[in-house]
């Protein structure tokens, strides 16, 4: 049989866009079908705008430190409007990169919404097309809990379009999300307050950095709720009333939700072509993103796995090539180096404490807990951690954490090590890179007292 084309993507985010292009590369007769924007979810509402905000943030603070270095900072002034269109600006440049990479592979892009219809087959604007190959790469969405009143919230795909900067949020949930626009909105002087239903935010994350990083938010001056929910939502001339599970009520002008992401997978057809879909809509694949439909694969958020676009990339890659470039390729999905950009940034890779006690059982923590210089002068309290878990029989570093200045910048060389199952002693063995906070992964020496 004669296909229109030998692949189809539905979705041209970072897993589309990989695979489209890599695809393409072999050969492949590739179009791929978005229905708002080139880039996804890290481009246009993501990762990308996140963290020219979490830039934007951080000046307040810097403009104070700077006066312990001698300079003298005139009055100072935030316009949100400014920053807003600025950050419009840079994503449509991107935008227009990703578009011309696309293009520039011989890629066809269709704009719309693509309906799978059968193992070999989607609907498109009335029209039919067929493909050999179909790849699902549609995402994630923001997850609105069935609270009365719920439609008067925001999710993060709002955060990024306010026409005004809330003077009051309050924001709902204990992610990576949740922390980094409760930073993001409190740099640029708003009064927030963070409302998380479990015991400590950041779950799954290691207990140290979950407890210093509601510590330096809390220091920060955000008002950190752990156990509280909200049971109703009303709007206000000025905003909304908010009533939370301990009977109290409380006002603001903008309550913003980051309870987590589903899979974009409704409406989506998928279940005409009989593809197995697991808990939340997830596309059900195997380890090379094939679905129980020989035909139809996933890769990225849509499969809710892991939910990063490093990770999407990763398998949008591999799947091209398993598929087209004869080369059966299966993404590894252990020790992903993660960044947290909250205030201060968080580190990881690799395991917990606890689940690397769980897998090994008998291990060495090593810590190092210390005040950043920049900070001595600049006059800040905060404080930076970092933290590595070694398997006690092999000698291996299976986790490395950091919270505190550049986490982030350091964690991805620290990263590789982990990744390549290098030893506590080749650690060790490394020069120290000094001064430098860097340095206290090569030089924690004493482990923990269990």
């Amino acid at each position: 049989m004669e296909f229109d084309y030998d692949l189809f993507v539905i979705g041209a985010g970072s897993g589309g866009v990989r695979a489209s292009r890599i695809a393409a590369g072999f050969g492949a007769r590739v179009a791929v079908a978005e229905e708002f924007r080139v880039g996804g979810t890290c481009v246009i509402r993501g990762c990308v705008p996140k963290k020219l905000l979490v830039y934007a943030s951080h000046f307040a603070e810097d403009f104070e430190m700077a006066k312990g270095f001698g300079w003298t900072v005139g009055e100072t002034s935030f316009d949100w409007k400014t920053l807003i269109s600025r950050k419009d600006a840079e994503i449509d440049r991107l935008n227009g990169l990703y578009i011309k990479t696309l293009e520039g592979a011989g890629v066809e892009i269709i704009n719309g919404r693509a309906v799978v219809t059968g193992p070999n087959s989607v609907s498109l604007g009335g029209r039919e097309i067929t493909a050999k190959t179909i790849l699902v790469a549609t995402g994630g969405w923001p997850h609105m809990p069935d609270v009365p009143g719920i439609e008067h919230a925001i999710t993060s795909n709002e955060a990024f379009h306010l026409d005004e900067q809330p003077k009051r949020i309050v924001v709902v949930g204990g992610g990576y999300i949740a922390v980094e626009f409760a930073g993001i909105f409190r740099g640029m002087g708003s009064d927030v307050t963070l409302l998380y239903r479990g015991e400590q935010i950041m779950r799954g994350f290691d207990d140290d950095l979950r407890d210093r990083l509601t510590i330096e938010m809390q220091r920060k001056g955000i008002d950190v709720r752990t156990g509280t929910n909200v049971t109703g939502i009303e709007k206000l001339d000025t905003g909304v009333h908010l009533t939370l599970t301990d009977g109290s009520t409380m006002e603001a002008d903008a309550v913003m939700y980051a309870t987590g992401r589903v899979p974009n997978t409704s409406g989506l057809g998928l279940e005409a072509a009989e593809v197995e879909l697991g808990k939340g809509g997830a596309v059900k694949v195997d380890a090379f993103g094939k679905t129980n439909v020989d035909s139809i694969y996933a890769v990225g958020d849509v499969t809710d796995r892991v939910q990063l676009t490093p990770v999407a990339i990763k398998e949008g890659h591999a799947f091209a090539l398993t598929v087209f470039g004869g080369t059966p390729t299966s993404p590894a999905h252990d020790a992903i180096p993660t960044a947290v950009f909250s205030q201060p940034p968080i580190g990881t890779v690799g395991l917990s404490e606890s689940d690397a006690k769980e897998k090994y059982g008998d291990i060495d923590v090593y810590t190092s807990d210390f005040r950043p210089m920049k900070h001595t002068l600049g006059g800040s309290d905060e404080r930076a951690f970092t933290k590595m878990i070694v398997d006690k029989s092999t000698g291996k570093v299976v986790g490395a954490h950091m919270i505190g200045v550049d986490a982030a910048e350091i964690i991805q060389g620290i990263g590789i090590a982990v990744k390549a199952g290098l030893t506590k002693a080749q650690f060790d063995a490394t020069v120290a890179v000094h001064p430098s906070s860097a340095e206290e992964f090569v030089l924690m020496r004493t482990p923990r007292d269990n």
